[in-house]
């Protein structure tokens, strides 16, 4: 009997913990992008160790090892396996106080975002649920790292935070059936989907792009988490502090259309690559719906956190 039960249980844990499916090739991991301080252009890709104890440099471990996030996920099994080696070899390990840690992913072929997709949200705008997912997009400039700054541009006055779990795809991919789609992610990071209100909501026709857009309006990191290091990634809490006052305080229960139906749903539209983002919408709380409205301003700091994942924290300027 307990042959049977040790063998159950490790069904379990290949197939499902929550909602989040995993597979035997799972690797709990923190993955990252930084670069050298001093040497900003000298990108590298790294493993996080327990506790924060420091990074692992692939690329000082395995010289074959590629510099950037988006040419690590194009190698499939063989980069993950060789960055499994090297957080167990415990070498070539480099100090925080010594990187620059960056976005986990840079020009990404896509940034998929997601509109209305937390009930509660819906909710505090008096909005319909949807029925089919409501899909936008930044464009991969807007991305920024996770303590870098956000800047104001000078022709919105209408500048709003919105948290956001987002994900990495790990690969290649055309409409993925549901049940695939956890062996097509890599993992999942915290996002902020800064928003020019006056350029989404009343100009330019109303069309959301420009708005979401802006140069720095997409802070991601502080890692690519990935699926095995979380329990169920439907279940996390999720909050925005701005000047260290709570404004976003959900959970991830509370979205719509989970990843699961995301992927398959824009899959049927457009391939999806190594390195492209999906920012899966935002939690209540944000400033154009407080009454009376609020907006950043030079000066605040805004904080995006997930539990499990972890926290990223820009200055606006």
């Amino acid at each position: 009997m307990r042959v049977l039960w040790i063998s159950l249980r490790r069904l379990s844990d290949v197939f499902s913990v929550g909602s989040v499916r995993r597979t035997l090739s799972s690797r709990a991991m923190r993955l990252v992008q930084f670069c050298p301080k001093g040497n900003e252009g000298g990108i590298r890709i790294g493993v996080e160790q327990e506790q924060g104890h420091g990074v692992i440099d692939l690329k000082a471990f395995d010289s074959s090892m590629p510099s950037t996030m988006r040419e690590f996920l194009e190698l499939g099994k063989a980069g993950m396996d060789c960055a499994q080696r090297a957080l167990a070899s415990g070498q070539c390990v480099v100090s925080h106080t010594d990187i620059k840690l960056l976005s986990p992913v840079t020009r990404p072929d896509k940034v998929v975002c997601v509109g209305m997709n937390y009930r509660d949200h819906c909710l505090e705008q008096n909005a319909p649920i949807p029925t089919e997912p409501i899909i936008f997009n930044k464009f991969p400039s807007a991305i920024t790292g996770p303590f870098d700054e956000i800047s104001l541009p000078d022709n919105s006055q209408e500048v709003d935070w919105e948290v956001e779990l987002a994900f990495v795809i790990g690969k290649k991919g055309k409409h993925i059936k549901e049940e695939d789609v956890f062996s097509h992610i890599a993992g999942f990071t915290v996002a902020n989907d800064v928003s020019a209100r006056d350029w989404q909501l009343s100009k330019n026709g109303n069309q959301w792009l420009l708005g979401k857009t802006f140069d720095t309006f997409c802070p991601l990191g502080p890692a690519l988490v990935t699926t095995a290091a979380l329990k169920d990634v439907h279940n996390l809490g999720i909050r925005c502090l701005v000047n260290g006052g709570v404004v976003q305080d959900s959970n991830t229960s509370q979205l719509i259309f989970k990843t699961e139906k995301l992927v398959a749903w824009v899959s049927q539209f457009a391939t999806l690559y190594p390195g492209d983002v999906f920012l899966t919408g935002t939690p209540p709380g944000v400033g154009v719906f407080k009454k009376p409205p609020v907006f950043l301003k030079r000066g605040d700091v805004v904080e995006c956190q997930i539990d499990g994942i972890g926290s990223i924290k820009n200055t606006v300027v």
